[in-house]
This record gives C-alpha cells, sequence and structure tokens, in this order.
C-alpha cells in the first residue's frame, strides 16, 4: 500500500501536474491539501478516468482537503465535528480499502493552519485547531486501529526539519509552541514515518517561491504522514518528491510518500 499526501496549492492550477503524478506514481491513495476549490469545480472526471475516486471537503478560493484512492471509501467524516463554529475546511477522513480490497486503513488529510504572525488572532486559532485535532483523535479514533493522518501539518518537528533553525525559530512554522502541539498530536500514538526510515538532515517538503529558496535547499519539512503502531510496524519506505517541485507551475510543497508491506 503507497500512501501519499501533497499540498497542490490549488487545484486547478496543478491539475495537469497532478494527474501526470498520478498517472506515474499510481499510490493506493492520495491525501489532497489547499485545493482552494469547492466540490462542484472539483476534477471529479478527470481523476475517474484515471481510476481514482474522491471525497472532497471544499471551501472557494482557501483551504481545502480531499482523500483520492483506487477504491471506493467509506465513513468519510468532513471537518473536526466538534460543536465549533468554524467554515475553514481543513479536515477530511475515510477508511480506504487495501489494493486487494481489504481493510487498508483509516486515512486523515489535514491542513493545519499557518497562523501568520506568532501572536496573532491567526496564531492563536492555530494552535486551537491543533488542540482540536489532538481532541478529535480521543474522540473518533484508536492508536490500535490502522490509521495515518497525513498533510501540511505547517510545523517542522525538530531542527534537522529546517535549513536555518535559529531564523526560524521565532516564526510560526516553527516557534517552540507549534512544536509543542504537533507532538501532542504526535503524542497520541503516532509516528513520523519518514523519520522511522531516513534520519539525515536537509529533507524538505516546502520551499519558499521567494529568494532561490528551492534552488538553494532552503526549506522545512513541513508536510508529514503519521501512522498508528498497527502500521508504523509494516513502513518499508519514506521518500519527498523533490523532483515535482522543479518545472512550471509547480506548487511550493512537494509530495511525501510512505509504503507499507501487507499485514
Amino acid at each position: 500500500m503507497k500512501i501519499a499526501s501533497w499540498n497542490v496549492n490549488s487545484i486547478r492550477t496543478r491539475k495537469e501536474r497532478l494527474l501526470r503524478w498520478l498517472a506515474v506514481h499510481q499510490p493506493s491513495a492520495l491525501c489532497l491539501q489547499e485545493i482552494k476549490t469547492t466540490e462542484m469545480d472539483f476534477p471529479f472526471a478527470d481523476l475517474d478516468a484515471l481510476g481514482y475516486r474522491a471525497a472532497v471537503h471544499g471551501q472557494k478560493t482557501y483551504n481545502g482537503v480531499a482523500i483520492l484512492a483506487r477504491r471506493e471509501m467509506t465513513e468519510v467524516e468532513r471537518g473536526l465535528g466538534d460543536g465549533v463554529d468554524d467554515p475553514q475546511a481543513r479536515l477530511i477522513a475515510a477508511r480506504v480499502p487495501g489494493p486487494g480490497g481489504e481493510a487498508g486503513a483509516r486515512v486523515v488529510s489535514v491542513y493545519v493552519p499557518n497562523g501568520q504572525e506568532v501572536g496573532s488572532d491567526k496564531w492563536r486559532y492555530k494552535l486551537e485547531w491543533m488542540r482540536r485535532l489532538r481532541a478529535w483523535l480521543d474522540r473518533r479514533a484508536s492508536p490500535a486501529e490502522p490509521l495515518l493522518v497525513c498533510g501540511d501539518f505547517n510545523v517542522a518537528p525538530e531542527a534537522r526539519d529546517v535549513h536555518d533553525p535559529a531564523a526560524w525559530e521565532p516564526t510560526v512554522l516553527f516557534h517552540a509552541e507549534a512544536r509543542a502541539a504537533l507532538e501532542q498530536i504526535r503524542g497520541w500514538g503516532l509516528t513520523d514515518t519518514l523519520r522511522l526510515l531516513r534520519q539525515e538532515e536537509g529533507l524538505y517538503s516546502w520551499w519558499d517561491y521567494r529568494m532561490l529558496a528551492f534552488a538553494k535547499n532552503h526549506g522545512l519539512r513541513i508536510d508529514l504522514i503519521l501512522a498508528s503502531d498497527p502500521l508504523a510496524t509494516r513502513c518499508v519506505a519514506a521518500s519527498i518528491d523533490r523532483q515535482e517541485r522543479k518545472g512550471r507551475q509547480q506548487s511550493d510543497h512537494a509530495p511525501v510518500v510512505a509504503e507499507f508491506r501487507d499485514p
């Protein structure tokens, strides 16, 4: 089972790149973030032609998440479902069957708020949203089940995930409070699949469009695939597709991928 996650930064802008990537890599499931469109304008037909079903939680112009899978998904949930009046489309969950139609895994695609500036209302919303995500896990899932939480967390977990930790630490993407909030989520019972298999520095998933950041590899690893123990013990490969950050009409994020052996 191959699972991928990608902040496409507008599915309409990146549609042709997305379709090419799916045709080449053929993941069992792909979590998308920042699709920036409603379900009405989502390219269901193009994806169906490639053999992918889609579960979508869309929003006009901003945010939006989706899960694509080879087989029909069940138990689709949209939003955190905690009674908070929050119109932002940032979470979708679904049960994704395995390649042979077996039980597979419960997959969650999340787009954690950026936070904009430490101390701002958007910063407080980010920290609260992360607290709500941990509460959703407590309420709606079990660490004993095969579960994947994939997406753009807008937080780099460790210093080795940031090209210049001292410069980034005062910012929303590497601030100590944001890292602590991420640890609360991981502490529920989730393992960072990339760090299971890869320990080196310089592995990033996001690079600013400005200041030749990608060419200089001045990036951060903020896109993660987190797995519960039943899947973490079966993880056999993890990678970041830097190639997809190159060329024209690219997202500022690269796809991240994890592969799991059969039970």
